[in-house]
């Protein structure tokens, strides 16, 4: 009950606040409000952005569902038609500056504590990285000044990377062994996980600075690897229950609310295709089979309204046809901000592509693979780990035991982190895209290869896929330093083509 009522304490204390980030309310104003209570709502307010919001519209970025064929909620992510004007980061971009980043600002000014001001620079870290990761360009070392600089100009993705690890190194460095004050309800003040998630944090931006063409990052992901400095467990924000008012963000949606009882997602043809390719019986965890067929059955991307003219069946074709989305899993679902199998598939993929060990690169591969099994409460990750298709040993090159790293973690990642799927998906380059439209799939499935994504057969976008957002509409109207449009064609700095 703790954690539940901190969440609540945290949820008010946004709900109370002016969240114009441009008026920089100094929120939350009180000077009553001391670090110790503000911390939670950081750790909330970025909790929400990536399970909420991020949660989903990644999801269809990273082809684990699409629109059901009689629903029309989510129509313009099915399609990619995206741009300014559909305010898809709205939402998520005020959250971060007038929610999270101001709040770690209040904290810094608050507090005297090392060990405290350290946790808050872990948090703000995550909040740009995230950021970054969805536009790019951001407000950073103009950003939160109020009326001093109510205008801030946009840093370069890689600049603001490397300025908040430089702030984070500082921040470590400058501790002094006391412990945290503040309360934490995601840590309980134990250093020892927020150092490893600070170096988790690190190793995850270490690698697409790496792929983005910054190659004297390698040798610190090797050192951080080779000191082995990480948290345990997941690091999640874990204060949700299955009760009214007390669910997961976006698992709520679909029990509470105007969209309660609806059937609005349904699995993508990638997801259930690469799931029966390699026997995983993680299928089972949040999808159904379809009602027609009695076996799971994804939905090609982008296809909703195309699958009726392709079946014949016009407007007989119907929900019952594809896996519907089980979010009976997601109710009380904590938010995940790095879990441990993504932890272990990075640390993998060191040992494979720079320190040249096999041996440690399967160790943490199969490491990945059974975290997320018993993330789910799913038996037979051994069995699954020997199976031909998803054996370490069995690939027949450097290259694809590299590519079965990136597609376990991009599975690991459903129902975890689309976020962090969505953006790993990017920078790998897994799944590939198939060189096979949506049409030329349902007429011969052979020319497939499980698990590669697909164009979405109704594209809005020039552009196969959604490789990064549009700028925030409220960005542009408030600061006319926002810089010009972009399409979702173009990429992100570390998503190097």
């Amino acid at each position: 009950m703790k954690k539940i009522t901190l969440f609540a304490a945290g949820l008010l204390m946004l709900s109370s606040c002016d969240l114009d980030i441009n008026e920089n309310p100094n929120y939350p104003s009180s000077t009553d409000v001391s670090a110790d209570l503000v911390f939670p709502s950081i750790e909330n307010s970025i909790a929400d952005v990536v399970g909420d919001q991020m949660f989903n519209y990644a999801g269809f970025f990273a082809q684990y569902w699409g629109q059901m064929p009689t629903a029309n909620q989510y129509n313009v992510l099915d399609k990619l038609d995206i741009n300014e004007a559909t305010n898809l980061l709205d939402r998520c971009y005020t959250y971060i500056y007038a929610g999270a980043l101001q709040d770690v600002e209040d904290v810094l000014s608050k507090t005297s504590s090392t060990a405290d001001i350290f946790a808050a620079k872990v948090l703000r870290a995550q909040a740009f990285q995230v950021m970054v990761d969805n536009i790019d360009k951001v407000p950073y070392s103009e950003a939160l000044q109020g009326s001093a600089n109510a205008m801030p100009k946009w840093d370069n993705g890689k600049d603001v990377y490397e300025g908040v690890l430089a702030e984070l190194d500082e921040a470590e460095a400058n501790m002094t062994g006391e412990p945290m004050t503040v309360t934490d309800p995601m840590l309980n003040r134990n250093l020892s996980q927020w150092r490893g998630y600070a170096n988790a944090l690190r190793l995850r931006m270490y690698m697409r600075l790496i792929d983005g063409g910054s190659a004297d990052y390698q040798s610190k992901a090797v050192a951080l690897v080779n000191a082995g400095d990480f948290f345990s467990g997941d690091i999640a924000w874990n204060v949700y229950s299955d009760a009214q008012g007390q669910r997961n963000p976006w698992g709520a949606i679909f029990y509470e609310g105007t969209l309660a009882g609806t059937k609005n997602l349904c699995a993508a043809y990638p997801l259930v295709t690469y799931y029966q390719a390699t026997n995983d019986p993680r299928i089972a965890y949040a999808l159904e089979k379809s009602a027609k067929y009695d076996d799971y059955v994804g939905q090609l991307p982008g296809a909703k309204t195309k699958m009726g003219e392709w079946t014949g069946l016009q407007s007989a074709y119907n929900d019952d046809y594809v896996s519907n989305i089980n979010r009976a899993p997601a109710k009380a679902m904590p938010i995940y901000l790095f879990t441990q199998s993504e932890l272990q598939f990075l640390i993998a993929e060191v040992q494979k592509r720079f320190n040249n060990n096999d041996a440690a690169a399967r160790a943490a591969y199969e490491a990945g693979v059974q975290a997320d099994f018993a993330s789910r409460g799913i038996s037979g990750a051994a069995a699954f780990l020997a199976a031909p298709k998803t054996s370490w040993s069995a690939q027949a090159s450097d290259a694809d035991k590299l590519k079965l790293l990136y597609m376990q973690k991009w599975v690991a990642f459903f129902y975890r982190n689309h976020m962090e799927a969505w953006s790993e998906a990017r920078r790998t380059d897994v799944p590939m895209l198939s060189s096979y439209s949506a049409e030329q799939i349902y007429k011969d499935a052979t020319v497939y290869t499980p698990g590669d994504f697909i164009s979405p057969a109704d594209n809005s976008s020039s552009s196969k896929l959604c490789y990064r957002m549009p700028y925030p509409s409220n960005a542009r109207r408030y600061n006319k330093n926002t810089p010009e449009a972009v399409t979702i064609g173009e990429h992100v700095f570390w998503d190097v083509k």
